[in-house]
């Protein structure tokens, strides 16, 4: 892997010396390098993103569509990395090459460090202001992404989830009544837009002074832009601030106004409820998933095995919206 990589970084910044690579822990489905390329007295520092031993859902895009896919991002003025070089097969697997940006994006530190808290004041407008670029991104310049075709988002969502359920092979009894609820109350249809798929605190690098990219676009599609709204309202992605709903970070409603003032929708507080039981049970189905990766011998991970314990949790989330607002 070492000499492909130099031989590409020697074309994109010209002869010089590899000085550091490395691969970090993080990150369920693909392998995270940081890597540090010297030319004279500059230095790049540079991050690799690799195919890793599975995929959390069918319907991850690999990643010749995610560089694609960021590439427009950046063009549009979204805050992630330049994407700079796509290998179709780096040691048996595809990856690619972009810039590294400094910042912190585990969950935990970013809802609690006192050093962060001006960032977190300002992190809902933020929020907002990215869902909207990426909303507003023209769907004749992105490369072919899954999406609901003719049928309305939420049912070919509905689909997909009850596969994954079937997939299982075992009751999971919480997760098909959340299933059977949303498939008996349907929200009213809104046009598709790029959705992220995975915009929650954790995809979100921050420093000191606010919001520096939205990371892991692996979940991209098309789809409902209340999607993208909700996810984060998920009880996971709150990292135990539970009485901060929007993400451990802060409220729907000035999140929310300012992305309907930036887009031009009207979407109401209460329509999110429908797709936050979805994203509940999206995650659960998920952590399960990932957690028979490792009990199949796929690949062995004590953090995926961690996974299917939380499961439980996200069961527990559903039944209790259900209770509450159902």
């Amino acid at each position: 892997m070492r000499a492909a990589l130099e031989a590409a970084l020697k074309e994109l910044f010209g002869p010089g010396e590899l000085l550091y690579l490395q691969r970090i822990p993080g990150g369920a489905s693909k392998e995270a390098w940081v890597l540090d390329y010297r030319v004279g007295e500059r230095v790049y520092p540079l991050f690799l993103r690799r195919a890793g031993g599975g995929v959390i859902q069918r319907r991850t895009l690999p990643l010749a569509t995610e560089f694609r896919l960021l590439e427009a991002a950046h063009a549009h003025g979204v805050r992630v990395a330049r994407p700079l070089r796509y290998f179709p097969d780096l040691e048996d697997r595809e990856a690619f090459l972009m810039e590294r940006l400094e910042g912190e994006s585990i969950g935990t530190r970013v809802v609690r460090r006192p050093e962060l808290q001006r960032t977190r004041q300002g992190l809902p407008q933020a929020m907002a202001e990215e869902l909207a670029k990426i909303h507003r991104i023209p769907q004749d310049r992105l490369p072919p992404l899954p999406g609901p075709g003719e049928k309305p988002a939420h049912a070919w969502i509905l689909e997909e989830l009850y596969m994954d359920l079937d997939a299982l092979e075992e009751p999971h009894p919480a997760l098909e009544w959340g299933l059977r609820w949303l498939q008996d109350h349907p929200p009213r249809p809104l046009s598709p837009v790029l959705v992220h798929g995975d915009f929650r605190i954790g995809n979100l690098m921050v420093d000191g002074e606010g919001l520096v990219a939205v990371l892991d676009w692996e979940f991209a599609h098309l789809g409902d832009p209340r999607e993208d709204l909700a996810w984060p309202l998920v009880r996971a992605w709150r990292f135990g601030e539970d009485g901060k709903r929007l993400g451990g970070v802060g409220e729907v409603e000035p999140f929310l106004a300012r992305y309907n003032a930036l887009t031009g929708r009207e979407i109401a507080a209460e329509e999110l409820l429908w797709w936050e039981i979805l994203g509940n049970v999206r995650w659960g189905l998920g952590a399960l998933n990932q957690a028979r990766r490792h009990l199949k011998g796929e690949e062995r991970s004590v953090e995926l095995a961690v996974l299917g314990r939380l499961a439980a949790e996200m069961e527990y989330e559903v039944l209790h919206l259900l209770e509450r607002y159902g």
